[in-house]
């Protein structure tokens, strides 16, 4: 581990099972329970912490990404149909759809801002990757509203403490923005360039903000989770165990465990072999809590 801050115990794995592209934990504090998803694993899994029982959901198409609802669903973005799912009874309800005359891409990195609502990227799914994806806003009424074009990979969602600020990436620019965010409408404005990474340190996948509104970033090209100083400073940079961490929640009854996916997808028999704890999950302690993760706010 290295930075000026090594206010952080070392990684261990959670769990020994593996996820082809594990993504998006969401922490849910009423139920003591981490859920995540496998995108191509058409999956959304989860983890009762005290009891270590398990459970999966399949679906029928990649979760791109999924958030916890005030009424105690899953809003779920399968390729483009945008759901709401309940995880006891199984039923599901079709709210929205984004991006589903594109082709070229599908949903991918996505979370419930300070507004509420559901803030879901795309990607491209070519593997040269074109800046054909967007970033999109979706209400509890089904509103779509589209609020960035031209990414390649949209990714790295995250908002500071007092929900002024609001963090994207692309994870092939590979950049992080910072835009000023209205948590009452939902508008953003003022982009501004936070980081600009490379494979070496990470190029960005998914982001949190702990409470001194430090951002951390899955460095998916580099094994590392890095933590980065509101001013852009590096304060911390973190080996994980496996090579392609792709995003960190906060969780635990004081906010200070960080859980993080990774996948091993497109990975040859040999690499798989080579990196036994790809696609694993790992769960470290940090000395500063993070920042809860809004609900989405479900019409009526």
């Amino acid at each position: 581990m290295s930075g000026e801050n090594s206010a952080a115990a070392q990684p261990r794995l959670l769990l020994e099972e593996r996820f082809e592209l594990g993504e998006c934990p969401n922490w849910d504090g009423d139920n003591n329970r981490l859920y995540w998803g496998d995108i191509v694993g058409k999956k959304i899994h989860a983890l009762d912490i005290a009891t270590g029982q398990r459970h999966s959901w399949s679906f029928e198409s990649e979760v791109g990404c999924f958030g916890l609802t005030d009424q105690g669903r899953l809003v779920v973005a399968l390729k483009s149909d945008v759901i709401l799912f309940d995880p006891k009874t199984g039923a599901r309800e079709k709210l929205a759809e984004v991006d589903g005359d594109n082709a070229m891409s599908r949903t991918n990195d996505g979370k419930i801002g300070p507004d509420g609502a559901f803030w879901i990227g795309t990607m491209d799914q070519n593997a040269d990757k074109q800046p054909v994806a967007s970033l999109y806003r979706v209400t509890g009424e089904g509103t779509v509203e589209h609020k960035v074009g031209g990414i390649k990979i949209s990714n790295g969602l995250a908002w500071s403490p007092d929900g002024t600020k609001m963090y994207h990436s692309d994870s092939r620019g590979p950049w992080v923005n910072r835009w000023d965010f209205d948590a009452a409408t939902g508008a953003i404005a003022n982009c501004q360039r936070y980081l600009d990474l490379d494979d070496t340190l990470g190029r960005p996948d998914g982001g949190a903000v702990d409470v001194e509104g430090c951002y951390w970033s899955a460095g998916v090209s580099a094994g590392n989770l890095n933590r980065f100083a509101p001013d852009g400073t590096l304060l911390l940079s973190i080996p994980m165990p496996m090579p392609n961490p792709t995003m960190p929640c906060f969780g635990g009854a004081d906010m200070k465990t960080l859980y993080v996916t990774s996948h091993m997808e497109n990975y040859s028999a040999e690499k798989r072999a080579e990196f036994p704890d790809a696609g694993k999950l790992v769960t470290l302690h940090v000395d500063v809590p993070g920042v809860a993760v809004h609900r989405f706010r479900e019409a009526g």
